[in-house]
């Protein structure tokens, strides 16, 4: 069973699977990065090109804090590309000391997500305020406007942009642009409007554009996908689904 909820760090959420098992399920890149709470250790979720699977061979519980697309950086302290389609070990990021402390205290709670997410908490106000410049980005494109308007928008060029996404979200403005896109469609049909529909209104210059972006993001078919059972599109696994393409355009 999976469940999320808003989380008391700005435009984050707090999740978790109580039961990992069943059939596997692909989930999809969303722009985002995840401190993960699981099988007993802190682990971290780069931003992904690509659908991942959730293993039918993976039980027990599991948790974490998804952090809005282009927020994550400034609280772990490295640019995203460099956690690109990747999990890593926290102790990989932070002082292996402070996470075995860390590790210790949430393994310990009597309710291990609310210890999570007050160590979220307690992290985010040291590590300061993400760059507000890449989050306007990230709010213009999530709201469907172009790569180049939202460039115009935030006074830098093509290249600057580029650069200052790769480091923010972990892709390119391109990238992050067309797996928002896939969001929005989504979330349409599944409020109950129609393929072709949900797919112009969320951008895709037809059913056929979005069926493309669906293969090529997410390895499955859009039919596939939402006839599928198990966990939302917001928890994050380590298996590699490979996709028919990704890009860090």
């Amino acid at each position: 069973m999976y469940e999320e909820w808003a989380s008391r760090i700005d435009g984050a959420v707090v999740w978790r699977v109580n039961h990992r098992g069943g059939p596997a399920r692909p989930v999809l890149p969303d722009g985002c990065m995840d401190l993960l709470w699981s099988g007993g250790g802190l682990r971290v979720a780069g931003p992904d090109t690509h659908a991942f699977l959730v293993s039918d061979e993976d039980e027990g519980p599991c948790a974490g804090i998804r952090f809005a697309p282009g927020t994550a950086p400034a609280f772990f302290g490295v640019p995203a590309h460099e956690l690109r389609d990747r999990r890593v070990a926290l102790a990989g990021l932070w002082p292996g000391a402070h996470v075995r402390r860390l590790t210790e205290r949430i393994g310990e709670a009597a309710d291990p997500v609310a210890a999570l997410e007050s160590l979220a908490l307690r992290t985010a106000a040291d590590a300061g305020p993400p760059d507000p410049l890449t989050v306007s980005v990230a709010a213009h494109l999530r709201q469907g406007r172009s790569v180049a308007d939202t460039a115009r928008a935030a006074g830098l060029g093509a290249r600057q942009l580029h650069r200052r996404s790769l480091d923010a979200f972990g892709y390119g403005p391109k990238t992050l642009a067309r797996i928002l896109r896939l969001q929005r469609a989504l979330g349409l049909v599944r409020s109950g409007m129609p393929y072709a529909e949900a797919a112009y209104a969320a951008g895709c210059t037809d059913q056929a554009h979005l069926a493309r972006e669906m293969r090529d993001l997410a390895g499955t078919t859009l039919g596939d996908y939402l006839r599928g059972r198990g966990y939302e599109a917001s928890a994050k696994s380590d298996t590699a689904l490979p996709s028919g393409s990704s890009t860090t355009a």
